[in-house]
Parts: C-alpha cells; structure tokens; sequence
C-alpha cells in the first residue's frame, strides 16, 4: 500500500457518530496505556455504533486527514485540530 502525507481538514466538523470514534481512538492516551489504533470491529463493540456507521465514519475521517488507514482493517489517530 502507498502512504503519502495528507493535510488535515481543519474545517471538517465531525458527526456525533465521527466524535464516538475519535473518541475510542484517542481512548488510554492519558492513561499511559495503548491508544490510538483500531479495526472496525473494536470500535463497533467500544462506540454502539452499525458497522455500517462505522464503515462510513472511518471514510469521512480518513478524507477529512483526521485519521488513517495503516493496513487493511486497521486504523490509525493521526491528529484532532481542534486540540491545538
């Protein structure tokens, strides 16, 4: 798979669905524990949330920059703007 380096979309505004995944994503990161990587599966058990809504909120996510796909069916937290 390719990688190249995408801007984040500072503009983009996340769903209430969006929001429940990157919060999952960004889940133990103040606790010093792993964070910041999931597959789809984790974040429909961790958010209540259709595979479907998943599946979308993943793509909306990865064109906004937000967050990243690293390998089939994982994905990656890559920045949140409005923490800045």
């Amino acid at each position: 798979m390719e990688t190249f380096d995408q801007m984040v979309n500072e503009k983009y505004e996340p769903t209430e669905k969006d929001e429940l995944v990157l919060k999952a994503l960004k889940k133990g990161r103040s606790e010093d524990d792993p964070w910041g990587r999931a597959n789809p599966r984790w974040l429909m058990d961790e958010t209540g949330l259709e595979k479907s809504n998943v599946e979308f909120c993943l793509r909306s996510l990865t064109d906004a920059g937000w967050i990243r796909r690293v390998a089939r069916g994982l994905y990656e937290f890559v920045e949140d703007p409005r923490e800045a």
